[in-house]
């Protein structure tokens, strides 16, 4: 999959050939040990600052060969209660000229009932349970709708896949950013988000110990509505946000407009974001004061962008594209000049 061994090769076949490669090579990465410096966030003890977003392990099944290569926290999904292929075929697209990748994968994921038992699975192979056995990266699960479920069934919809995967979580979060499922990015609206957060809230606080819950928010709402996220995230008692996931804008690309054209819809992810993403934590910062963690995501590649997002505000951060296009690597370096 990295930028010149596999550039030439279908991305979503690419990807799943280099996250083949990762899985195997666990026992030797994973003896290196994971670098950087201990982050506290969420409650929790983060191994370091880095992260790989949601997206990259839909299913679940990489975790701790993702967490051998340097991530301190591997954020699976989206998943969604109702298993899904996600959207037809090609539906992934790199725009190198732009170190971007254009994706309306659609939630594809084995659903939240089988992701649940591969979680409670490698728990056990742990000897405890998942989200606590500490004996890999911090976990964190992305939820979001399932295509079939409509809107105003959105909140049932969103406490079957807490339901289920809370008990395995490190930290939840409510994904209604994704512009690949139709009319999810309407429930970013203030009065649809409270009733959604709400309830997986107090799903995610049963149990023997509360997880802590996140909201993953666009790079596309305006500045008066990312602060009124930020409002009802003070309201409510959430325990963080994310910020931000792909764009639906094309403005300013490198790569040429008949290609953008001919790739069509999806979110945007990549360099493109860097300086958009990085105001929205800084804005969210100002509003929310220094104690709610937020992870900044989009458009972090170098150690300067790395650096930048933690100055904006970020608590933690998350990569994907860099990671696509950097390589295996990329992780440690990132960690490295900003934590050691």
């Amino acid at each position: 999959m990295f930028d010149k061994v596999l550039t030439r090769t279908d991305p979503e076949k690419a990807h799943h050939t280099a996250f083949r490669a990762i899985r195997a090579a666990r026992p030797v990465t994973g003896l290196r040990g994971t670098p950087g410096n201990p982050v506290a966030a969420l409650g929790l003890t983060f191994p370091n600052v880095l992260g790989l977003a949601a997206g990259f392990d839909k299913n679940a099944v990489g975790i701790d060969g993702l967490g051998a290569l340097g991530f301190g926290h591997v954020e699976i999904g989206t998943v969604t209660g109702e298993a899904q292929p996600g959207n037809p075929q090609p539906r992934l697209f790199r725009l190198p000229d732009d170190r971007a990748v254009v994706n309306r994968m659609g939630f594809n994921n084995d659903g939240a009932e089988v992701v649940a038992a591969r979680l409670a699975a490698r728990a056990e192979s742990f000897g405890g349970r998942a989200g606590v056995s500490r004996t890999g990266p911090v976990l964190g699960v992305n939820i979001g709708k399932s295509k079939v479920v409509p809107e105003d069934e959105a909140v049932r919809d969103y406490e079957k896949s807490a339901r289920l995967l809370a008990p395995h979580a490190d930290y939840l979060v409510v994904n209604v950013s994704s512009p690949n499922t139709p009319g999810l990015r309407n429930l970013q609206a203030v009065e649809k988000l409270e009733p959604i957060l709400t309830a997986v809230q107090a799903i995610a606080a049963q149990g023997d110990r509360r997880v802590p819950l996140l909201v993953k928010i666009a790079p596309d709402l305006a500045d008066d509505d990312v602060l009124g996220v930020a409002d009802l995230a003070l309201a409510i008692g959430l325990d963080g946000i994310i910020a931000t996931n792909t764009t639906i804008s094309r403005a300013g690309l490198r790569t040429c407009a008949e290609r953008v054209e001919q790739i069509g819809a999806g979110g945007l992810s990549g360099r493109p974001l860097t300086d958009r993403s990085c105001d929205v934590v800084r804005l969210l910062r100002g509003r929310v004061g220094p104690d709610l963690t937020l992870i900044g995501v989009g458009g972090i590649t170098t150690v300067a962008d790395a650096q930048a997002r933690l100055d904006a505000g970020a608590t933690l951060l998350q990569g994907y594209t860099a990671f696509i296009y950097e390589g295996p690597l990329w992780p440690r370096r990132i960690v490295k000049g900003v934590q050691e």
